[in-house]
């Protein structure tokens, strides 16, 4: 099946707009009727591609720009600052060889794209510097199930660093994350956001996977002939996703934990690849399952009732799998309260 490159709706009709004049309304107009002549076998986003191509519009262009990147281009090419470079991570391969992953953040005047560098290109990721301008070029965009996309590079795409004749205007800035609060379990309160929570894993449950949308990363429903439809993009054959919850226990209390797909894969330090497996073979989930517990972890994260079974949960946003000892020595150190002299 081929992937349709997926280009939010109202930016579809803004550039619709733009480039032929007509009213939002004119282009909903003629979008609910291609919507109508091909019912149940297109998206609005579908409709509003064909649209643009009676149209004469062209919804993607080459121009180099972060913001005209959009989740399944191919050969995507680009320049921008480094702002932010985060660490190289190993992994095991099925095969048993190790595997290499980096990233970091790259702007120019139109966004901020994070790069992800995969074998050598992690290599050279991990290398780069705040501030250096950087042309890259090969590399495929993809949706990283977070609302936004990000360019993955392999072994044949290209990093130039500090290239000749690259300027750039003044670029987008990161805004940066406000500091967790750090709480006690037992301290938590519904709707809590951005806390920090440190503890033992003390229980863990296997992954729960489903179906989902290779497009959108939406969920496919199961239907009774068999066939997997999206709301969006009809019938569809359908990728894996997972989450899988994990008892925190801090001293204070224990909760139950939410993670999904990426920062389940950090919290295990396994891949996709190596964790899809288990959807069919349960079994190979144990020896996961024992490593991982009692395991002394950093979870950022929201504090939500589940309604269902009238309790607090933990949903995590971000996962640090080995927090440093001497920061956490220095914090308690840090919040420990004073003695005095004749104590």
């Amino acid at each position: 099946m081929v992937k349709l490159i997926r280009i939010p709706f109202d930016e579809m009709l803004g550039k619709i707009e733009q480039k032929t004049g007509l009213s939002p309304a004119q282009i909903q107009e003629k979008i609910d009727a291609k919507l109508n002549q091909l019912k149940g076998l297109i998206s609005k986003e579908g409709a509003a591609h064909i649209i643009a191509n009676e149209l004469g519009v062209k919804l993607l262009e080459n121009s180099g720009k972060i913001k005209d990147i959009y989740a399944g281009m191919h050969s995507v090419e680009f320049s921008g600052k480094v702002q932010t470079i985060y660490p190289l991570n190993t992994f095991a391969r099925q095969d048993g060889t190790e595997g290499k992953v980096s990233s970091c953040m790259v702007a120019d005047e139109t966004g901020v794209m994070r790069v992800v560098g995969w074998g050598e290109q992690a290599e050279l990721v991990s290398k780069l510097e705040q501030g250096n301008v950087v042309k890259v070029s090969g590399g495929f965009a993809k949706d990283n199930n977070r609302g936004y996309s990000e360019v993955h590079l392999n072994d044949k795409s290209h990093i130039i660093v500090n290239p000749p004749g690259v300027t750039l205007g003044e670029v987008k800035t990161i805004q940066p994350r406000a500091a967790a609060v750090r709480k006690e379990i037992k301290a938590l309160q519904e709707n809590d956001e951005n806390i920090e929570l440190l503890g033992t894993v003390v229980q863990i449950f296997e992954p729960r996977f489903f179906e989902i949308c290779p497009t959108c990363n939406g969920r496919a429903r199961a239907q009774e002939d068999g066939q997997f439809v999206c709301e969006k993009h009809s019938v569809v054959k359908p990728e894996y996703a997972f989450v899988m919850n994990v008892v925190l226990d801090d001293g204070t209390e224990s909760i139950r934990c939410v993670l999904f797909r990426q920062q389940a894969e950090r919290l295990l330090g396994k891949t996709i690849e190596q964790i899809l497996p288990i959807r069919q073979a349960p079994e190979q989930f144990e020896p996961i399952k024992t490593e991982m517990l009692g395991q002394i972890v950093k979870l950022v994260g929201k504090a939500k009732k589940n309604t269902f079974f009238d309790r607090l949960e933990f949903n995590v946003q971000m996962v640090f799998p080995n927090p440093d000892a001497k920061e956490e020595i220095a914090r308690m150190q840090a919040t420990a309260p004073a003695q005095s002299p004749s104590q």
